[in-house]
């Protein structure tokens, strides 16, 4: 019986067998892109969280337990989701709901907006439960989903370009060893060569930051949350849309595209549940995550592709660590220049773009018209009803290819095979 057809959560090799083959699996590849996925994920991110948090009046507590919950539980949807299937599932929390959360904070208290934190996740877990996402990916046309990740994702790549017109020596030092370690040095990964490079580069110029979060070591303050329809229609519903159509649609989007058979039932449930539990510490929603899954499954985390699910298993550890410290932490983040952080990342998903564009418009595959709306529209950063590009991108990229190419069902079928490893 095809468990996954009935909404259950899809099979894996199980959490035992991904612990007893990690030790094999955590090497100096998997650990560096495990670490500066951390590293994006704990920078520039955790200020929009503390700039929301700022627009609502929130106190030092509410905003340590806000990075708690969203950091901690997304760090443990890592651990499990990596060792269970073996595969680079990352989980962090969605970047655009922050800003989305930010804005609400304006109209709504912090209690009405944390009761529809909850309402959220139990949105996102009813489609995945159901197993209604799960056909939906199954059924859209591989290279529409494939242009939506170049589109969402080519921002990290033309962030880099950007990088280093902000901090050119820095980040040009980092740049070239990169590359340099991609050609001459098989031993080091070229990312861990260009964050080291660029560390030094920063160390040597002087181009650390202040240091400078706005919060101090303190005590979680959790709230308890008040359940209203307004919240309910402004929060709660663009937020579970968000989830499961951006984060959890690129992250499946770049597992596919490295090979790997994503699990969107149990990878849509995980993130329901981490929206619940989330929401009851007052964060606003722990899931997968889009661009950390891309770097924690390109090959800058190894040639393996089986293994590599320990730079996932890295990265989770570090993000739970930074959860529970965050209010130590964040001043030391900050003190990393950010064209640094974003150069790097950029850098760490090279490989993933040139896989995304050859899947978009191989002519083999069709859907060529389907998959170019879908590259304009998440290149574009629209936003319509709080809801953020890479939904309407594959929302606008299946619409207008169901217009003007009307596929056969044995091309939908080819083009929508995945194929890939376990």
């Amino acid at each position: 019986m095809d468990r996954t057809k009935r909404g259950f959560v899809e099979p894996g090799p199980g959490i035992g067998a991904g612990f007893r083959d990690l030790p094999a699996n955590v090497n100096p590849k998997t650990m560096s892109a495990g670490l500066v996925a951390a590293i994006f994920g704990c920078s520039g991110p955790a200020l929009i969280v503390i700039g929301a948090a700022d627009t609502g009046n929130l106190s030092n507590g509410q905003t340590v337990a806000w990075l708690l919950a969203i950091y901690g539980l997304g760090g443990l949807i890592s651990f499990i989701m990596a060792l269970n299937y073996k595969m680079p599932i990352t989980g962090a929390y969605s970047i655009p709901g922050a800003a989305l959360v930010a804005g609400s904070l304006a109209t709504f208290s912090f209690d009405q907006a944390v009761g529809a934190f909850i309402m959220a996740g139990v949105l996102v877990l009813i489609l995945g439960v159901t197993g209604l996402i799960g056909k939906v990916m199954r059924w859209l046309p591989m290279p529409i989903v494939m242009a939506m990740i170049a589109g969402a994702l080519i921002r990290f790549g033309i962030g880099a370009v950007d990088a280093v017109g902000k901090l050119p020596i820095v980040v040009g030092a980092a740049t070239i060893a990169f590359f340099l370690s991609m050609r001459f040095v098989k031993v080091i990964p070229p990312v861990l060569s260009a964050l080291v490079v660029g560390l030094v580069a920063v160390a040597l110029t002087g181009s650390f930051g202040t240091g400078e979060a706005g919060i101090s070591f303190v005590m979680p303050e959790f709230t308890a949350p008040t359940f209203t329809i307004d919240a309910f229609l402004a929060i709660a519903v663009p937020l579970a849309i968000l989830v499961v159509g951006a984060e959890n649609a690129q992250a499946t989007g770049v597992l596919l595209a490295e090979g790997y058979r994503a699990p969107v039932n149990a990878m849509t449930i995980i993130s329901g549940i981490g929206g619940i539990l989330a929401g009851f510490l007052g964060g606003h929603n722990a899931n997968i995550a889009g661009p950390m899954t891309a770097i924690c499954s390109s090959d800058q985390a190894g040639e393996d592709r089986q293994g590599r699910y320990g730079a996932t298993v890295v990265n989770g550890i570090l993000f739970a660590a930074f959860g529970v410290f965050a209010g130590a932490v964040v001043p030391l983040i900050l003190m990393l220049p950010g064209p640094l952080i974003g150069a790097v990342a950029g850098l760490a998903m090279i490989n993933v773009l040139v896989m995304a564009f050859q899947s978009a418009f191989s002519k083999s595959a069709g859907y060529q018209i389907g998959a170019f709306v879908a590259l304009i529209v998440a290149m574009s950063n629209i936003s319509i009803l709080g809801i953020s590009a890479p939904f309407w991108a594959l929302l606008a990229g299946a619409a207008i290819s169901a217009l003007v190419e009307w596929p056969t069902a044995g091309a939908r079928k080819e083009a929508t095979s995945t194929g890939g490893a376990h």
